[in-house]
């Protein structure tokens, strides 16, 4: 049995940590190995420095900036590789999509930012998390990291996520509802998915 990589995306407080330990739990119940993997991984080196820098401890341009998220992932690829051959399922809280979301979002090139990311492993299911940056904002009123306080580029980046999941392989859900009626709607996702695999 080949493992699975199921990305969650969408802007902060829009649910994914929530609905990606839930998916875990639901995998499990199936009798499926299953882990969760959060993207930036803060407990490595590269991780580290991204946390400084979004804190305003490092000043970086976007492109740098991208190139540690990217690097972040190379750095648990060999990890994931291992756990995917395995059978296990896979559940990134931020994935590949993100670093495009953000990155055209101040200016980056798209086939740029997608060509950085060609060895890592891309996602059997990418479910975005869609709320206005308003909501966002409402959601989490304090201790803001920088991109988080910019409405301007949360509308850029939305759009970005939303342009994305016009491809095959996404599911765009509305963020905008209560925990349990975005989890139905996933939870049913996933059933479909494992039953295929």
């Amino acid at each position: 049995m080949t493992g699975l990589l199921i990305a969650f995306e969408g802007l902060d407080q829009s649910g994914k940590q929530t609905q990606a330990e839930g998916v875990v739990e639901f995998v499990r119940t199936r009798g499926r190995a299953c882990r969760l993997v959060s993207f930036p991984d803060y407990t490595t080196a590269i991780g580290t420095e991204i946390s400084r820098a979004l804190h305003g401890e490092r000043e970086y341009g976007p492109d740098v900036m991208q190139l540690m998220y990217v690097a972040n992932r190379y750095e648990r690829r060999p990890e994931m590789a291992a756990w995917l051959e395995e059978g296990t399922v896979l559940v990134c809280d931020r994935y590949l999509a993100s670093s495009i979301a953000y990155g055209v979002a101040q200016g980056l090139d798209a086939v740029w930012l997608r060509d950085i990311q060609r060895y890592l492993k891309g996602p059997d299911l990418t479910i975005l998390l869609d709320i206005a940056p308003e909501t966002a904002v409402q959601r989490k009123s304090q201790g803001r990291d920088r991109y988080e306080r910019d409405l301007a580029l949360l509308s850029r980046v939305r759009e970005s996520y939303r342009r994305q999941a016009t491809q095959a392989g996404w599911l765009t859900l509305n963020g905008e509802r209560t925990r349990d009626e975005v989890s139905r709607d996933v939870v049913s996702a996933i059933e479909t998915l494992l039953a295929r695999r």
